[in-house]
């Protein structure tokens, strides 16, 4: 009877072992691949105080508004671990295709301290007097000077299309440049924010065309979409994932990418505990080998953190 208990456990792995879920394994970790921070939020401290609540061990960040992107080469020499600096893309230089955007992005890349670019806006709705339209083709010069450096350095390309906010030909527009771009660099890897704000048939499409896409999870969770009036995908029922999207999770585990993008204060201050809920509880209701890899594995491995 003894030599069958002791056996039993290991019975149980040899016939269930691809079925282990994340809340049988030590707790999870997280890599938050991409998420921002401007001049109303405290600073580092504030940041790294939310990571260490939720078991984030590392937030690879980029500054927007009036804070200064030599801020983060600073968290980044005092945190290297915790604080990964992307390449600032976004502003009113971005949006006027300025000399000064092209300058700074030079100023930035030489620096040699950067591990990527950030998200790159293609296009992006108004949302309220923070964040105006932008309408940007892939083709563009401003895409394609930061398009090279990704390039050359192996670093993953973060695009943001909504494309829930396009319409007709736009929309087709949009689409078929992007699938140009994958095309075109077939090995590079490319990564589409929040979703793409994309239905799961959508993204089941795109991931067994393209090798090389890539979807990042930010703003498709109930925190974000009932703060909102932008058509933001909600992947989740309660505290865990949509069938649709449970299943696309286990079908494409390497292609599916963990960030919050917080941008705001009160993103910082007040909904990141909140959403880490969120996540923490559906990934411990899926395969234990699939969350690791959302969570935190696609991350490392696409940015080459350690």
């Amino acid at each position: 009877m003894k030599k069958l208990l002791i056996s039993l456990p290991v019975i149980f792995s040899l016939f269930y072992g691809n079925h282990i879920y994340a809340e049988d394994s030590q707790e999870l970790y997280f890599i938050d691949a991409h998420s921002q921070i401007d001049h109303q939020v405290s600073g580092v401290n504030l940041v790294l105080e939310r990571m260490a609540d939720n078991n984030v061990k590392t937030t690879l960040l980029a500054t927007r508004g009036k804070r200064n992107w030599r801020d983060i080469l600073e968290w980044n020499s005092s945190h290297p671990d915790k604080i990964i600096p992307l390449i600032r893309t976004k502003g009113k230089h971005y949006q006027n295709n300025s000399r000064e955007y092209y300058k700074s992005i030079k100023r930035q890349i030489e620096t040699g301290k950067f591990q990527g670019p950030a998200e790159i806006l293609i296009y992006h709705a108004q949302k309220g007097h923070k964040a105006p339209e932008v309408a940007v083709d892939l083709t563009d010069k401003r895409v394609s000077i930061l398009l090279d450096v990704a390039l050359d350095n192996g670093w993953p390309f973060i695009i943001h299309i909504e494309f829930a906010s396009l319409y007709g030909d736009k929309r087709k527009q949009h689409m078929n440049d992007l699938k140009e771009l994958l095309n075109k660099y077939p090995k590079h890897p490319f990564a589409l924010i929040h979703m793409g704000q994309l239905q799961p048939d959508e993204v089941s499409n795109l991931l067994g065309k393209y090798s090389n896409l890539h979807f990042i999870t930010s703003h498709t969770d109930p925190v974000t979409v009932s703060n909102s009036r932008q058509p933001w995908v909600n992947i989740f029922e309660g505290y865990q994932f949509k069938k649709a999207w449970k299943t696309l999770f286990i079908a494409y585990p390497e292609r599916f990418i963990f960030a919050l993008d917080n941008v705001w204060a009160d993103h910082w201050e007040y909904s990141y505990n909140e959403k880490m809920e969120y996540w923490r509880k559906a990934l411990s209701k899926i395969p234990r080998s699939t969350s690791r890899l959302i969570a935190n594995g696609n991350a490392e491995r696409l940015w080459n953190l350690k």
